[in-house]
């Protein structure tokens, strides 16, 4: 972790197929501009992996962190780093994304954070979910291998992108969910 109560602990990662952890410096920078206290708010890693995200927002105060992964050893993992933590506020769910998330009550998350396979065409329809699942106001972090600019890019309309840079090959954003009313 880079930050709260377990900066400075090691996460055990396992390796598997596509898993690729966000780097600290990616993860520095996605929680300077969510601020460094998260006190109080709903978080959910909809494509856990390792669980960097999820459990960092866990160390920085988040009330409820929801980790989805459809892998079972990695769930395994990251229920074994919860226990680990003794991180009572963070839920493992093992099973589809997609799936997990059709069954998430509306505007349920302060965050999200949607980190999905590069390899899959995934993200159009886990910016669908997350738009539904954010409150308003509320923000979305996404994690891609090319950057969401242009009338190809599938940022719902109840999405704004505030924010976006780039580390080596990953490209990174965070979308605000707009207030109601608000227009692009």
């Amino acid at each position: 972790m880079i930050g709260g109560r377990w900066k400075r602990s090691l996460l055990p990662v396992l390796e598997a197929e596509g898993l690729r952890p966000t780097p600290d410096r990616v993860r520095e920078t996605l929680f300077n501009w969510l601020g460094q206290d998260l006190t109080g708010w709903h978080c959910l890693d909809l494509f856990a992996g390792s669980g960097a995200l999820g459990f960092e927002a866990a160390s920085r105060g988040a009330a409820a962190v929801t980790l989805v992964e459809t892998n079972p050893r990695v769930a395994r993992q990251l229920r074994d780093n919860q226990y680990r933590f003794d991180a009572a506020g963070v839920k493992v769910v093992q099973g589809d994304a997609f799936a997990v998330a059709a069954q998430m009550p509306a505007a349920s998350f302060d965050v999200i954070f949607l980190d999905p396979p590069f390899a899959e065409d995934w993200l159009g329809p886990a910016l669908e979910h997350a738009a539904r699942l954010t409150r308003p106001g509320g923000a979305v972090y996404v994690e891609t291998d090319r950057a969401l600019i242009g009338p190809d890019a599938p940022v719902p309309a109840a999405l704004e992108i505030v924010r976006q840079a780039r580390a080596g090959a990953v490209h990174f954003h965070l979308l605000q969910h707009r207030q109601p009313g608000q227009t692009a």
